[in-house]
């Protein structure tokens, strides 16, 4: 669409000096123009792509806004403004705004900005950049019957790169990017995901004739071989659909903090890796931040490394559980369906059991309050529980929360070697799942919350 320059072909760079001051009313083509053919300018050729910063359409398209020169007013109406500008925020760090605005441009203070204007002004980007450089470029042919393209810029950061470059904005006359997709290079490769931005190409080389500071609001860029197929801009926008980094910073944070909990599920078959022990230990740490009466810890969590003392208690349980069973009169197929639910936990690459702790417990005269006491430290312990299973989920690694050890406490006390008074509250099996599971759906809340 557009010449690579791949034969060394020159490209010449013009700044277009001796611009007066802009305002509304001021014809942005005749100025150009006019300073262009002066003498020993450059003038505006067919094929030539003039670039224009987007300050000189802020201050002609009505997008400057009074504002007080104190500091402090003047920073509360900037960020006011940039909240007015902003479709959303990705990320916001002390005075930096992290913003993308309604043109899907993604950039600092959504390009709100106090520099190069007067101190009682601050710029707001044009409305439409595309609609301003078309506009620009039908002026020109009108006045001067020249055909050339039209690069409206302003200058951004870029995510993963320190420091800023002038980008496209606003695009009229000119192919914005050239794809090399199905081409071949100089070695054979085929070039599959090239795409060159090239207003973005063109506008970071034309400031480096305009600059920053030396009133030069212009350039003309000469020796592209242009060719206009009508996209713009916008098109330079990439689709939310296709951007893999399509939340910033406080979004990504934010969706995380709304999703954590429904990353739960309860995981029955793991892979063979290994949960790293690290990991584990954060999870644990995330975990006992959990709510509990009387500044306690009404929770310890027992982590069954050794595999031979995981056998041993398992295999005490199954024999425990299997005399329970045959009391009930059970059959044997049915006792063997039933056992049959416990060998996650042997399978599973760690297991934790999680033992409510009373200590700190207030006592009591009466047995009501004593009973009350300790279904106090059961709910905190289980919500320790949960919060394991949720702090595990959030870092990949699946879990699944089984209570069998609720019926074997004697069991497993005598096996581990325990306090007499600690109370299992289940088994966890813990390793990362087979497959990704997604998040849970929200619950149906009807007839499970009252409101009263």
């Amino acid at each position: 669409m557009i010449s690579d320059h791949a034969s060394g072909a020159p490209i010449e760079i013009y700044p277009v000096t001796g611009l007066g001051e802009f305002g509304p009313g001021s014809d942005i083509a005749g100025e150009i123009i006019g300073a262009a053919e002066r003498s020993g300018g450059p003038g505006l050729r067919d094929g030539d792509v003039l670039v224009v910063t987007s300050k000189i359409f802020s201050k002609t398209e009505g997008r400057m806004v009074p504002a007080p020169t104190g500091a402090e007013e003047r920073d509360q109406l900037r960020r006011k403004l940039i909240s007015d500008e902003t479709v959303r925020i990705l990320a916001r760090k002390n005075a930096t705004w992290i913003t993308e605005n309604r043109n899907g441009l993604v950039q600092a203070a959504a390009g709100v900005d106090g520099s190069n204007v007067a101190r009682d002004q601050i710029a707001l980007l044009p409305l439409d950049p595309d609609a301003s450089a078309a506009g620009l470029r039908r002026r020109i042919t009108e006045l001067y019957g020249r055909t050339v393209a039209v690069i409206v810029t302003d200058t951004m950061g870029r995510a993963w790169r320190t420091g800023q470059t002038d980008v496209a904005i606003g695009a009229a006359g000119i192919a914005v990017s050239h794809g090399y997709d199905g081409s071949v290079d100089g070695y054979g490769n085929p070039l599959i995901v090239t795409d060159i931005a090239v207003a973005d190409e063109i506008a970071a080389a034309a400031d480096l004739a305009k600059g920053k500071l030396g009133g030069v609001p212009a350039a003309i860029v000469r020796g592209l071989r242009v060719v206009d197929d009508g996209t713009t801009a916008r098109d330079l926008v990439r689709p939310v659909e296709e951007d893999l980094f399509r939340l910033g910073t406080e979004e990504s944070i934010r969706q995380g903090h709304i999703e954590a909990l429904r990353t739960r599920r309860s995981v029955r078959t793991f892979d063979s890796r290994e949960v790293e022990p690290e990991l584990l230990h954060e999870a644990f740490a995330d975990a006992l931040t959990a709510p509990a009466p009387h500044h306690t810890h009404p929770v310890r969590f027992v982590w069954l490394r050794d595999p031979a003392r995981r056998t041993r208690l398992l295999t005490t349980m199954t024999e425990r559980w299997r005399a329970d069973l045959q009391s009930d009169s059970k059959t044997t197929e049915s006792i063997d369906k039933r056992l049959g639910r416990g060998q996650i936990l042997y399978d599973a690459p760690q297991v934790v059991i999680p033992f409510l702790v009373a200590e700190g417990a207030h006592t009591y005269p009466d047995a009501r309050r004593n009973a009350c006491e300790h279904t106090m430290f059961t709910v905190a312990a289980g919500g320790a529980v949960n919060a394991l299973l949720v702090a595990l989920s959030a870092r990949g690694v699946g879990s699944c929360w089984i209570g069998s050890t609720i019926f074997a406490a004697d069991t497993v006390r005598e096996v581990l070697d325990l306090d007499g008074r600690w109370e299992p509250l289940g088994a966890v099996a813990i390793g990362y799942p087979t497959a990704g599971a997604g998040l849970r759906p929200p619950a149906d809340t009807d007839g499970l919350v009252l409101e009263l």
